[in-house]
């Protein structure tokens, strides 16, 4: 179980949250863990389980069907989401896509979409990365041509987590490519329209659990009321919106290393070798010493982000270096934890084999931490 005690980020109300949070995981997901890493996808099932007992989009408003929470409930569903060893794109649909139509959409987009984003009777995705740009958002070659009161969507787009699950896609496109960052438009496009085609799921490293597809777009003909905010300014609301992803990955990302420390803890008191058990050898304590330091620092760090982005204040460059430090943390531990076990770690049996696995993306996605660097030394 992961232990919140001395957090300053949460109350009494977040703690009993946290708690419904954990009977329904106990109950529902841990169960089914090594049957979504297998199937690669989280059914549906899951979805309205979560969205039932209102897990899914806390901080939509209520006149849409959500609980008009603040972002600290949907970091306590990551936490506990990541620790339980789970790659689902639940963390997706709540801090990144409903957001986006919540703080963007028409009346009309958002009555049609939250309500069902909060049952979990819809599934969200956002469509950026495409096979020829991924961290440079300016590249994308996806287009929508106007043609009278509706656009033509054409290109493809790759490594899109809920791809296969999803109901709605934010597509990322190009309305005008001749004015680059100016030309890009955020675009509504549900997955039975005529010309979009899901592609394979796609075989990777690991977050097998997590269904990450092709999406294709063949002459996808939307009307323009399905264009998200105003056209043009899509570039503009991704960034706006960076401080949010980044913290959500920075939060999955400490969570998950703390599950990877506290296994390595439970092996090498059980484990023995030459007489005694692994955790007695100095190099064991040493090391496990060391991890343990920097989760203190990290979980301290993950409160004060916190609490600076409910309050409005979290910078984006602030938060590219809470990405950027969680994730890199993250890979030191799971590595660190699996050298712990000995061949053991090496075996998919042990849950550090999958915390491992999907702790190498988290340095990638959201922006590689090459941009984050970036980022970060433009505020310097």
């Amino acid at each position: 179980m992961l232990d919140v005690a001395g957090r300053t980020a949460y109350d009494d109300d977040l703690d009993m949250f946290r708690d419904t949070v954990r009977r329904l995981f106990e109950r529902e997901l841990l169960p089914n863990l090594d049957k979504h890493e297998h199937e690669g996808i989280v059914g549906r099932e899951f979805w309205l389980t979560c969205g039932e007992a209102g897990l899914l989009c806390p901080t939509v408003k209520e006149d849409y069907g959500g609980l008009g929470l603040d972002f600290r409930y949907n970091a306590v569903v990551a936490e506990e989401l990541a620790y339980a060893g789970s790659s689902a794109g639940l963390t997706l649909q709540s801090d990144i896509v409903a957001e986006y139509i919540e703080r963007y959409g028409s009346e009309e987009q958002k009555r049609k979409y939250l309500p069902g984003m909060v049952s979990g009777a819809v599934i969200g995705a956002i469509a950026m990365t495409e096979p020829g740009a991924g961290s440079d958002l300016q590249g994308v070659r996806t287009s929508a041509v106007r043609d009278g009161d509706d656009y033509i969507v054409n290109g493809s787009k790759t490594y899109i987590t809920n791809g296969q699950n999803c109901d709605v896609c934010i597509v990322v496109a190009k309305t005008d490519p001749t004015l680059g960052a100016k030309g890009t438009t955020l675009i509504l496009i549900d997955a039975d329209t005529p010309g979009f085609e899901k592609g394979r799921n796609l075989d990777k490293i690991g977050q097998h659990s997590a269904d990450t597809s092709e999406l294709f777009f063949h002459d996808v003909r939307v009307p323009r009321s399905n264009v998200l905010g105003k056209e043009g300014e899509g570039f503009v609301y991704l960034m706006s919106q960076l401080p949010q992803e980044r913290l959500s990955i920075a939060i999955s990302a400490q969570a998950c290393a703390q599950r990877a420390f506290d296994e390595a803890v439970a092996f090498t008191r059980d484990r023995k070798a030459f007489g005694k058990t692994v955790f007695e050898f100095q190099n064991t304590k040493f090391t496990l010493a060391d991890l343990k330091s920097q989760l203190q620092v990290g979980w301290a760090h993950i409160d004060w982000c916190l609490k600076r982005h409910v309050a409005g204040e979290l910078t984006t460059a602030e938060a590219s270096a809470a990405k950027l430090w969680h994730t890199e943390m993250q890979g030191r531990v799971c590595d660190a934890a699996l050298q712990l076990h000995g061949g053991a770690g090496y075996m998919n049996e042990y849950m550090v084999a999958r915390l491992w696995r999907d702790a190498r993306v988290t340095r990638i996605f959201g922006g590689t931490n090459e941009i984050m660097k970036e980022v970060v030394s433009r505020s310097i």
